[in-house]
């Protein structure tokens, strides 16, 4: 579910079935000309859809995190156990930029092209959440699906 799709008055009710929490990250630094960022949000929303369409009701999309480089890192990583510590027990980091550099931040999965561009397996996707949620996890180790 997106955020804004979920009402303050049934959050409560919700909360203990959306465990998941997706921050899609862009990759953006600023320099991009409109038709390029256009490019890379659509990449992003190729690779969300494999971890939103078959997971809708167990996860929560929060807004994009648009511009990052990896000066951020200690901002995002921060970010993501501000998350956990709101109720998320997962954080899911979805990218469609190959190559941005998302090791080592607070998340439990990263989710991210291949540096060649191509978008991960939907079914490695799928099999890859899914053990997220089966396995006890290792805050230093995110799992990656590329």
């Amino acid at each position: 579910m997106k955020f804004n799709e979920i009402e303050k008055s049934r959050w409560d009710e919700l909360k203990p079935y959306l465990d998941t929490c997706l921050l899609p990250v862009t990759g953006l630094i600023g320099t991009e000309a409109p038709h390029k960022a256009t490019a890379e949000l659509e990449g992003l929303r190729d690779v969300m859809d494999l971890v939103e369409v078959p997971f809708k009701g167990r996860l929560v999309t929060y807004p994009a995190y648009h511009f990052f480089e990896e000066s951020d890192a200690l901002r995002l990583d921060e970010l993501c156990r501000r998350f956990r510590a709101s109720g998320f027990r997962y954080v899911i980091l979805v990218t469609g930029k190959p190559g941005l550099k998302l090791d080592g931040i607070a998340a439990d999965l990263v989710i991210a092209p291949a540096e060649d561009g191509t978008i991960p397996d939907p079914t490695a996707v799928k099999q890859t959440v899914t053990a997220i949620w089966q396995q006890q996890k290792n805050e230093n180790e995110p799992i990656k699906a590329e």
